[in-house]
């Protein structure tokens, strides 16, 4: 059996690193031109080809990852006369790795099947140091037997490969997950806020907090920010952070469930997008409430 032929669009802060694993384990790559020109010129010199259009994309791939910024932009470079689905074959694979809407998912799965192209969702857990180190964590959606063909593709960027079930499943849970972890940051803003202002500084709220039973992984990367000045303990914007939870608010809302978490959530980063901030980083989200607040945190 022939290797599958690979296309990755996104090469930014998480497709970069997945992109550079595929290639660099042994499969034919071809990558299409990003607006920052550096990860594009790192992968060609690793091997990569690059493409000038999803349809060109399509047409020399098997499989194609897309590491976009949510449904809006899959939609855009899937669909029309040059989008992915103009160049693909029948029995090509499209595999969705951004935090997408599951109804938007859903829907496009249904529209690719009669092209004879199967949808996958393998959103992504972690950060871009480990999706250069090739140790994401991927929840899938796929059948058993899409899952298999996927699987050595997968395991070239990603350390944990979750089936978590069928198309919809992956960004179904993804949006889950990142309900947890924002919520956490949401969390972590506040009770900082709320600390500085009655006269407990960040480092003294942590020294109470680090290596008890409210203490992660998550937990230290968002104080990195905040005790250290670390802008790049962990790249994700406040604005994607605000999108993820508009989605899942629309999937609570299509389940027909009361989700005043998931708006409590959602409200936190939303104003501090509102206020101008939306490409901050995630554990600059505690700065943003206690400025909201008139309060600032101290940093030794």
């Amino acid at each position: 059996m022939s290797k599958e032929t690979i296309g990755f669009i996104g090469v930014g802060l998480m497709g970069h690193g997945m992109a550079k694993n595929i290639v660099e384990k042994g499969y034919p790559l071809t990558v299409m031109g990003h607006r920052n020109r550096a990860p594009v010129e790192d992968l060609l010199k690793r091997g990569a080809k690059e493409a000038k259009s999803a349809k060109e994309i399509g047409a020399a791939s098997s499989i194609v990852f897309l590491c976009v910024t949510g449904s809006r932009e899959v939609e855009a470079v899937v669909r029309g006369p040059d989008g992915l689905v103009a160049g693909l074959k029948p029995g090509s694979i499209i595999v969705d790795c951004s935090t997408s809407d599951p109804t938007s998912t859903m829907a496009l799965a249904e529209e690719l099947k009669s092209h004879g192209i199967t949808l996958v969702d393998a959103p992504l857990s972690r950060t871009p140091k480990e999706a250069w180190e090739g140790m994401l964590d991927t929840m899938v959606g796929a059948t058993p037997e899409i899952f298999a063909r996927l699987k050595p593709v997968l395991d070239t960027w990603a350390g944990r490969v979750i089936h978590i079930g069928n198309t919809g499943d992956g960004h179904r849970m993804k949006l889950l997950n990142n309900f947890i972890s924002m919520g956490y940051a949401a969390l972590y803003a506040e009770a900082l806020t709320l600390a500085e202002k009655v006269g407990i500084t960040p480092d003294r709220f942590d020294s109470v907090v680090r290596g008890g039973r409210m203490d992660s992984p998550f937990y230290q990367t968002f104080m990195r920010y905040t005790l250290e000045g670390d802008r790049d303990a962990h790249k994700f914007t406040l604005q994607n952070a605000f999108k993820d939870m508009r989605y899942l608010e629309s999937m609570a809302d299509a389940a027909g469930i009361a989700n005043p978490m998931g708006n409590a959530v959602k409200n936190a980063f939303g104003l501090a997008v509102a206020a101008g901030k939306g490409q901050d980083y995630v554990p600059m989200l505690a700065e943003n409430v206690a400025a909201a607040n008139g309060v600032k945190l101290t940093r030794k």
